[in-house]
């Protein structure tokens, strides 16, 4: 019985052809196609098969001669590469079996697709929302093409790019990387795998900001990650979900907080302060809800850097209260190595306060400044303490690994902030006048602590 059955063979490597498509192509009388695929299946024709070929751009003729041939009563494979049904055969014969009124049986037979071909290459690229989108704009209006070009970069869709430029068409792809770039971070990963599953295949890896569209050609595959993909050992991964590759409970947080940063760095286009600087404003404004914050907050000698030095070597932290020390983050303090303390709940802290009648917090300075001179001493509720350790730096003569001075109030807040101004290499962190808080200063460590991420502005671990 005559049909025409429409082939998808996959990127090209006959390896990867699917069974149900072999065996199609084995029963035809006639196969039909565009001349550079007949390469690839000349093993599965049998003897007396007519292979019909034509060039670019002829695919309409390819489906009027498809059902000539059957209405004469033969068995006709159409094929494509890839999947016949992405920018394949499929669509224009059905319809064109609609247009003619015919009663010739279509059967389209899947493929693998070069953008599944490369992503297997990559490693796992599509495990999120994707979209496929073709830069040829010979059957699609360029209006339209941009249209869903920027619906793409803002929706947070891996992009695959089919036809990203040819030698007439060579501006389309510039204009997609300016679109997303609008969207996108610049470290955003890109891929451009070329000539996949074939003979010259290459891979190449790099960001939306360094991605140079000259490389590619009508044989490149291009995809661009979302705001989760990352490339770890040659592996271009984007997890499945919108949540921190780190967070082991798969909670949400990470995603809040970034969209929460994205808003509150809407606003603070017109500082011109470092990464660092900003990174740790971000996160007081963040957990404060308080833009003042831009006016109130010092960063010191270097004092993200040189603070974040010290911990990772598995430094410790000496708080206050023990509600700075609740509100720093646990996992990297874990991961780190890094000891977090507080002496206000300890024996000898409550005797030395009786003996010397003091209060329990500047007593608890005096015994860690004993045990732990050197360490990173972080004030956020008792301005006493600060005092309590700016005299005892200047009576010993010793220099902490830094302070975070954010105590909150209205007796000695501003006094005890002041007193910070005075050590010339001090890597400090603090919040003038009376603002600031237990949950303040813990930030401020957590800002500290996740410096790697300061660059691209985007948190995420140990959210």
């Amino acid at each position: 019985m005559s049909n025409i059955k429409v082939i998808g063979l996959g990127p090209g490597n006959p390896d990867l052809f699917l069974k149900p498509a072999i065996d199609a192509i084995k029963e035809a009388d006639v196969v039909i196609g565009y001349k550079y695929y007949f390469q690839f299946i000349q093993c599965y024709l049998q003897e007396g098969t007519d292979c019909i070929d034509t060039g670019m751009r002829q695919e309409v003729e390819r489906a009027k001669i498809a059902f000539e041939k059957a209405e004469s009563g033969l068995k006709v494979a159409v094929i494509s590469s890839g999947d016949a049904g992405i920018y394949g055969m499929a669509s224009l014969i059905l319809e064109m079996a609609e247009k003619r009124q015919t009663n010739i049986p279509v059967e389209v037979i899947p493929g693998i697709s070069a953008f599944q071909a490369a992503a297997a290459k990559l490693g796992a690229p599509f495990s999120h929302d994707f979209v496929v989108l073709s830069l040829s704009d010979l059957l699609t209006p360029w209006k339209l093409i941009e249209k869903r070009m920027k619906a793409a970069a803002y929706g947070d869709f891996v992009t695959v790019l089919y036809n990203p430029k040819s030698k007439k068409r060579y501006w389309q792809i510039y204009r997609l990387q300016e679109l997303f770039l609008e969207e996108r971070d610049p470290s955003t990963p890109v891929a451009i795998v070329r000539q996949v599953e074939r003979e010259d295949e290459q891979v190449t890896y790099t960001t939306l900001a360094d991605f140079d569209p000259e490389i590619v050609d009508m044989f490149s595959i291009v995809i661009i990650g979302n705001s989760q993909s990352y490339v770890v050992n040659d592996k271009f991964i984007t997890p499945r979900g919108y949540y921190s590759k780190y967070d082991e409970e798969g909670a949400p947080g990470p995603l809040i907080m970034q969209e929460s940063f994205r808003t509150i760095a809407a606003q603070l286009t017109d500082l011109d302060i470092s990464h660092e600087e900003k990174w740790v404003m971000l996160h007081c404004i963040h957990t404060t809800a308080d833009f003042e914050m831009k006016n109130l907050l010092r960063v010191k000698n270097d004092a993200v850097q040189r603070i974040n030095e010290y911990l990772l070597k598995g430094g410790t932290i000496i708080t206050d209260v023990t509600m700075v020390q609740s509100g720093i983050r646990k996992k990297a303090c874990e991961r780190y190595g890094i000891e977090i303390k507080c002496y206000l709940h300890d024996e000898r802290t409550m005797d030395l306060a009786k003996e010397k009648n003091i209060t329990r917090t500047q007593a608890g300075i005096r015994l860690a400044v004993e045990e732990h001179p050197d360490a990173l001493y972080v004030f956020g509720n008792a301005p006493t303490a600060l005092i309590e350790l700016t005299e005892l730096m200047r009576k010993k003569q010793f220099q902490p690994a830094g302070i975070v001075g954010a105590p909150v109030g209205f007796v000695n807040v501003e006094e005890s902030k002041h007193r910070l101004k005075t050590f010339k290499n001090l890597p400090y962190v603090s919040v003038e006048g009376r603002k600031g808080g237990s949950n303040l200063a813990a930030t401020i460590v957590n800002a500290i602590l996740s410096r790697d991420e300061a660059a691209s502005l985007k948190p995420g671990r140990d959210v």
